[in-house]
């Protein structure tokens, strides 16, 4: 085990700890740790502000959707998807769906679906831009849909539970 005696030593270990611990803030997890509990603030944040998924979802993931002018997005809690294909919709979208794509590149290289932007384009699909997420703001995105969502009723139990108390949207669930 290493001593750190020397204040370069310790002035390194302190800088690396601040590191880590900023990047823990940031993205929600230690680098090259798995996140053992979802962040649930984090992903009510994408939820609700980053990604905008309650836009098309609807507030509480029951496909009753927020904006008239995008596309449906379907009903969360019935959903038969397991995460890795979760990920996957979130990342290349669903281009026939409605669905965006909120990875940078996914259409760049061939990697969602096997197909291209110029091959969305010659099939005349058109994905909807909503920005982008990074890979652990879809991790958490989806862990947060797989926690608070899916299999999940839709009940004022669960809205309470959802949105932290007993708010005016929950009030008429039965």
């Amino acid at each position: 085990m290493r001593s750190f005696n020397r204040p370069a030593d310790r002035h390194r270990a302190w800088l690396a700890a601040v590191g880590v611990a900023g990047l823990m803030m940031v993205t929600g997890s230690a680098p090259g740790l798995a996140q053992n509990a979802p962040d649930f603030a984090v992903g009510l944040r994408i939820w609700t502000v980053t990604g905008n998924c309650q836009q098309c979802h609807g507030w509480f993931a029951d496909g009753l959707k927020m904006d008239n002018q995008m596309p449906d997005g379907p009903n969360l809690h019935d959903t038969q998807l397991g995460r890795e294909e979760m990920i996957m919709t979130v990342k290349c979208g669903r281009p026939v769906g409605g669905m965006p794509a909120f990875e940078k590149d996914a259409y760049k290289d061939g990697r969602c679906y096997g197909m291209t932007a110029a091959d969305l384009k010659a099939a005349g699909l058109v994905l909807y831009d909503m920005g982008t997420l990074r890979d652990e703001q879809i991790e958490t995105v989806v862990d947060f849909i797989l926690a608070k969502f899916k299999g999940k009723p839709l009940n004022k139990a669960a809205c309470i539970d959802m949105w932290g108390g007993d708010r005016v949207t929950c009030r008429d669930l039965p």
